[in-house]
């Protein structure tokens, strides 16, 4: 029981240190091994610089951490084609940490992409192509 309260004090650890921070390797690699995950945050970094993510919920059981948040930040790069608007976003997303001996090992995000794209300025449904 005290591991599963030790993992959601890291992952919050890990968010504090990082939201509204630059990311860079050096500050991701005490919390992380995925180096996926290092990868993504640095470009989600390079394209909505010093991001925020507020935690909305925490659930741990075993070694994982699941974490259902709210992420803000400027759009400030190119992201699925759209140029920087440097307008405001904020969208919800859940991720899922595995955690082993205190670092991040693999994470599982599931974000509404289509929130996102709205968000950066796509309007609507894309219509779908002809094959």
């Amino acid at each position: 029981m005290n591991q599963l309260k030790n993992n959601k004090a890291f992952i919050i650890e890990y968010f504090n240190a990082l939201s509204g921070q630059e990311k860079t390797r050096d500050k991701l690699e005490p919390y992380v091994a995925d180096h996926r995950l290092i990868d993504y945050v640095m470009f989600i970094d390079s394209v909505f610089p010093k991001y925020e993510v507020y935690v909305e919920e925490l659930l741990a059981e075993d070694d994982k951490v699941i974490v259902r948040v709210r992420f803000r930040g400027m759009h400030k790069g190119v992201i699925m084609g759209f140029p920087p608007t440097n307008k405001w976003v904020e969208y919800p997303f859940v991720v899922r940490y595995q955690i082993k001996d205190n670092k991040i090992v693999h994470s599982w995000v599931i974000a509404d992409n289509l929130v996102l794209a709205e968000a950066v300025g796509m309007k609507g449904v894309p219509p779908k192509t002809k094959i």
